[in-house]
This record gives structure tokens, sequence and C-alpha cells, in this order.
């Protein structure tokens, strides 16, 4: 008796061991398969203890049968229990990583909302007091004559203005609450419109702003949300330009709707910042301060999120040695986002 039973544990250890070594090899690719191998790897360790056990013990060769019988009608029930915790562990594993996941994006959006309020800070309080120290010196008659700080106070506020407005803009598009009031719109009419806004800007720095639309282009549109897009891309074309340079506005209809490229010859743009142009706030240059006629980094943002509210979108596509492609898309019919 003492020998079937020393049998059976030398048996049951040896077959363990071999077990548990293709289990932990298992869990290494797979922790489901890990998980369904398991109670099997188990069950024939009882199996090898038992069929031990019953030939050390020298029982009837039908009996022992009877025994084999019995342990593998066990196997399927041992096959399903994995199958059962094996699922149990992929739900568990899956919401872990869409946790993970999901923590991560409100890292970085946090992150991005302190970068955020931290340049619009700077933005607006340098405008601010240069208002300030002008409005003083105009109040104390002490400002030299002539000078231009009116001009420059009205300026510096349509400025702040034009920041405000794209903060709300912006507000409007990440929290959805934006309600398109869409029409059947000639986008030939909203090129020329932007162009002709951004034409005063584009003459004082020097550039020429040239459009060209391949006859009339009709979609169901917000004309105004859209228009502040587009304004948006060719305001910043302009802004990016250097002197002489031109800025090419065009307008083609394509398959998926409709399509308004602007091309810019800003001397192209880094790989590395051309992955955060949309991101609200940030501007490639290396101060924070902007220039005379630079907004708050807000514009290209909004002008993503006003096409993709269409069903569309903005892409960039760097033009090696030369400038930047910023290209507009909106299907045709708001029927096509259904």
């Amino acid at each position: 008796m003492l020998d079937a039973v020393l049998l059976a544990a030398g048996t049951a250890i040896v077959v363990g061991v071999a077990g548990a070594a293709l289990v932990s090899w298992q869990a290494r690719i797979s922790l489901a398969r890990a998980a369904v191998m398991a109670p099997v790897v188990v069950l024939v360790i009882v199996t090898a203890g038992i069929a031990a056990t019953a030939q050390g013990m020298f029982i009837s060769e039908h009996d022992h049968h009877v025994v084999l019988a019995v342990l593998a009608t066990c196997l399927p029930i041992a096959g399903l229990f994995g199958w059962f915790i094996a699922s149990r562990v992929q739900q568990v594993v899956r919401r872990s990583v869409i946790e993970a996941s999901e923590r991560e994006r409100d890292r970085e959006v946090e992150a991005r909302r302190r970068e955020l309020v931290a340049w619009m800070s700077h933005d607006l309080r340098t405008p601010l007091a240069g208002i300030r120290a002008m409005a003083e010196a105009l109040g104390d008659s002490v400002a030299p004559d002539g000078s231009d700080y009116p001009a420059r106070i009205r300026a510096e506020t349509d400025r702040m203005s034009d920041m405000v407005g794209g903060l709300l803009a912006l507000s409007r598009l990440q929290s959805g609450s934006l309600v398109l009031d869409r029409a059947t719109v000639d986008l030939a009419d909203l090129v020329s419109d932007a162009v002709a806004s951004a034409r005063p800007v584009a003459e004082r720095r020097g550039v020429s702003v040239e459009a060209t639309a391949s006859g009339s282009v009709l979609a169901d549109v917000d004309a105004s949300e859209l228009g502040r897009a587009l304004g948006n891309l060719v305001t910043n074309a302009v802004n990016h330009t250097p002197e002489h340079g031109v800025v090419h506005v065009r307008l083609s209809a394509v398959a998926e709707g409709a399509a308004i490229s602007v091309d810019d010859e800003c001397g192209g743009i880094a790989p590395q910042q051309a992955t955060r142009v949309f991101e609200p706030g940030w501007r490639a240059a290396g101060g924070r301060t902007p220039g005379e006629g630079v907004g708050a980094g807000l514009g290209l943002a909004v002008a993503r999120g006003i096409a993709r509210a269409h069903g569309g979108d903005v892409e960039l596509t760097p033009v090696q040695g030369h400038g930047c492609r910023f290209l507009l898309t909106v299907p045709r019919e708001a029927s096509a986002l259904r």
C-alpha cells in the first residue's frame, strides 16, 4: 500500500512539474490560453496519480479502465471551466488596458489644458500691459506728439478680441455644443470672402494672395462656421509667408465632396512640429510672445474642429523646401454624414 502511495505521489510530482512548466510557458504567450490549460493540467496530474495508485494496488484491468474512463469524462468539464476562466481573464485584461488608456489620455488632456491656460494667460497679459501703459501716457498727457498710441490700443484690443473668440469657438467644439446652421452654399463665395478679408494684412506684409476655383462648388454647410475655418487657414498662411511670397487658395470638387487647399511659402516644417500644429495654443516659434499679426495659436485647431463637425477634416502636407499645404475637405451633402 505504501509503495502504491509513493508511486502515485512521484508520478503526480513529475507530471505536475511538467504541467506547471507548460502552463508557465503558455502564460508568456497568452494568459487566456494558459487559463484554459491550467484546470486541464490539474486534472491530468490527478489522473496520473490515480492511475499510478491503481496500478500499484493491482486492481483488475477492468476496474482500472473504469477509473480512467471516469477521469476522461472530466476532461471536457475541466476544459469548459478553463474556458470560463480564460474569458474572465480576457475581460479583466481588456478592462485594465482600456482604463489605463483612458487615464493616460486624461493626463495628456489635463497637461495640454494647463499648457494652454498658461500660454493664453501670457498672451493676454502682454497686450494688456501695453494698453495700460499707453492709456496712462495718454491720460497724463505725456505721450509723444503724433504718437500712434490710439491705433495701437485698437489693434491690441482687436487681437485680444480674436483670442477670446477663438477660445469660445474652441470651447464649443470640444464640448460638442456647436450647432451647425446648414444651407446650400457656393464655396467659391466663401473662398472669395476669406481672401478679401486676409488681403489687407497680406498687403501690409508684402504677401500676395491668389485664389482659383474650378467653377461653382455647392455644399450643405454652415457658411459662418466654415468661413471662420477657411479664414483661419488663409490668415495662418499669410502670417507664415515671407515678404514677396504668394499664398495660393484653390477650390475643387472631389469624389468625397469639396476640397479647399491653402498653400503658403513658409519654407517647410519639421516632422516633429507637423504633428503638433493642430494642438490648441501651440506655435512653432521659440518665444511665446506673438509677433505683430500673429494670433494665439488657436486658428488651426478651430479650423480642424469645424471641418470635422461638418464631417470633413483639415490635413497638413509639407511641401519640401517650399512651404505647407493645408487641405480642408467637407462632404457636399449633409446626408453623407448619416
